[in-house]
């Protein structure tokens, strides 16, 4: 059996020398980890706006999250550069992450004059 790390090896072999009866991580538990979101602007017609230079891994789950949980939420984000990839492996931009999700996306350069009246 290939455990994750030493201790758990040494907790399984001490299982083994006792007669312990045990099954190594056989069981899923799903569970939710309750997080705030805080925006950077709420502007007074509703939209909300969330701007990245760069938009890391942890970021995106973050906004994914806030939109599916929150579909009401008229949130768009604003891209320093929307065509970096989201990672060095990928090819997926920015922008086309926002696509994916329904999410209105902009470049800082090409704010549309319509979200702000």
């Amino acid at each position: 059996m290939n455990f994750r790390s030493g201790l758990e090896e040494k907790v399984a072999a001490l299982f083994d020398e006792l007669g312990v009866a045990y099954e190594y991580e056989s069981t899923k538990i799903p569970y939710v980890i309750h997080h705030i979101y805080t925006p950077d602007f709420v502007l007074k017609n509703g939209i909300t706006l969330e701007t990245k230079g760069y938009w890391d891994a942890a970021d995106r789950r973050k906004v994914k999250a806030v939109k599916q949980l929150h579909p009401e939420l008229d949130l768009r984000m604003v891209f320093q550069n929307p065509y970096n990839t989201i990672s060095k492996r990928s090819k997926t931009t920015y922008a086309q992450y926002c696509e994916k999700l329904s999410i209105p996306w902009t470049s800082f350069m090409n704010i549309p004059l319509d979200w702000l009246t």
